[in-house]
């Protein structure tokens, strides 16, 4: 017997992961389904109530293959950026545009020219470009009338909890990447809402992750999960430091996966000016799924870049401990792999000599010196990490692993997979807990 079990919902960009997991953290069954995106050559939507669907789909084949046990509660991670516009029955009102969507450039535009990049990262901790909800929000009132008639504004992971029957509710880590948001005062800033034609009555009220928000109904979700506690677990990289657990004051999470994310929690307080700085190298400063913390957090396209060269030599991963472990026996190579964040890869310094070795090397060194600027910048105002966990498929490489041991020093290799949906049932635990009543 497993005794009550949790469930973890991770809804990304590519698909919707449900893994059940017991009180320890122990996985013991899963489901997922894709993300049902539109794409076009530069845009991606979806329907609001077909990602519902879809989420839900993947909990109905998670529970299928789930052993004997009550279910306690059901968490939701997701995505960010995008959300889904409601009319005052309920339904959505306009589709939903991915957080990577590029249609908003004009948009973008006008939003500096109101407010400036500088005041919109100093308040709102985030970088000025296009990604944050208030530009596609703004695109949504200009260009579909329908949406015009929305009452009600919700993040992926709240849209998903209020359809299985849950309760409205903003989850701070979600609200502080819609670019509405005052990080500091941590309320709504009015300005932006203006300028992108939202008000404050669109939006419910702020909560922290692992804020119980009603149950499951019976006529909302599968049946063996009526009367589960229900929360939203938030941003899913932030849910994953919490599956990881990463989620001590100064601790951080590399996640190592196609794109690599660096997450550090910290305590609130950074001035604006250093916020606007951090911005400026990329860097998002938002509050935490985490209560009473905020939250740093850099990517690269680091795992992008090794699974090129990986390709470019001729292997795939089941070479991959032979060429690590050639790798790592040579010294440092004179040939250097450049990998921007965004762009095509360059080799450099390539002798008559050089092996698929010394260019696998090449691309680890340089992988991980771009984390490592990202890491050195997060110190620089917030302070030396206390602990470093690694995980994602990334973290597999022992190559990878020797050189982060070289450059950061002592780091923790937490062997966990879907960290996102280990972090939402973690937290769906936490709601089901302050949600039961007080034993007297």
């Amino acid at each position: 017997m497993h005794g009550t079990l949790f469930v973890g919902l991770d809804v990304g960009t590519t698909t919707s992961k449900a893994v059940v997991f017991t009180q320890d953290g122990d996985p013991v069954a899963s489901g997922r389904a894709a993300t049902p995106w539109t794409v076009t050559t530069s845009r991606a939507e979806l329907d609001a109530t077909a990602l519902l669907e879809a989420a839900k789909s993947a909990v109905a084949e998670a529970l299928a293959d789930c052993p004997a046990g009550a279910i306690g509660g059901l968490g939701v991670a997701s995505l960010a950026e995008s959300g889904v516009l409601l009319d005052r029955h309920g339904e959505p009102v306009a589709p939903v545009i991915a957080w990577h969507d590029t249609r908003d450039h004009a948009e973008l535009a006008a939003l500096g020219e109101t407010v400036g990049a500088h005041t919109f990262s100093a308040t709102t901790g985030l970088p000025f470009r296009q990604q944050w909800s208030l530009t596609k929000h703004r695109w949504l009132m200009d260009n579909v009338p329908t949406a015009r008639t929305a009452v009600r504004r919700l993040n992926v992971a709240e849209w998903i909890v209020r359809g299985f029957g849950g309760e409205e509710a903003t989850e701070q880590s979600l609200a502080s990447r819609t670019g509405w948001l005052r990080l500091a005062q941590r309320d709504w800033w009015t300005d932006t809402l203006a300028w992108s034609g939202a008000n404050q009555s669109l939006m419910p009220p702020l909560v922290t992750a692992g804020t119980p928000l009603g149950r499951v109904g019976a006529e909302t979700g599968p049946p063996r999960l009526a009367g589960a506690v229900l929360t939203v677990a938030g941003h899913d990289h932030q849910a994953a430091v919490v599956g990881a657990g990463a989620d001590g004051p100064g601790d951080e999470l590399d996640s190592c996966g196609t794109a690599e994310a660096l997450v550090r929690t910290i305590a609130p307080g950074l001035s604006p000016d250093v916020i606007a700085d951090l911005a400026n190298a990329g860097i998002t400063t938002g509050w935490h799924a985490v209560a009473d913390h905020w939250c740093l957090l850099g990517a690269t396209q680091g795992g992008l870049a090794l699974q090129r060269i990986l390709a470019l030599l001729g292997k795939d991963s089941t070479d991959l401990g032979a060429l690590d472990a050639d790798a790592i026996a040579l010294p440092m190579p004179e040939m250097r792999v450049c990998a921007p964040a965004f762009g095509r890869l360059d080799i450099l310094g390539v002798s008559d000599d050089a092996s698929p070795a010394a260019l696998w090397r090449a691309a680890l060194e340089s992988v991980t010196e771009q984390a490592a600027e990202i890491h050195d910048a997060m110190s620089a105002v917030s302070g030396p990490h206390r602990t470093l966990v690694v995980t994602g498929g990334w973290s597999r490489s022992d190559g990878l692993i020797a050189v982060k041991r070289r450059r950061f020093g002592q780091l923790v290799q937490a062997d966990v997979s879907e960290a996102g949906a280990r972090g939402a049932a973690l937290l769906a635990a936490k709601a089901a807990a302050a949600d039961s009543p007080a034993v007297s």
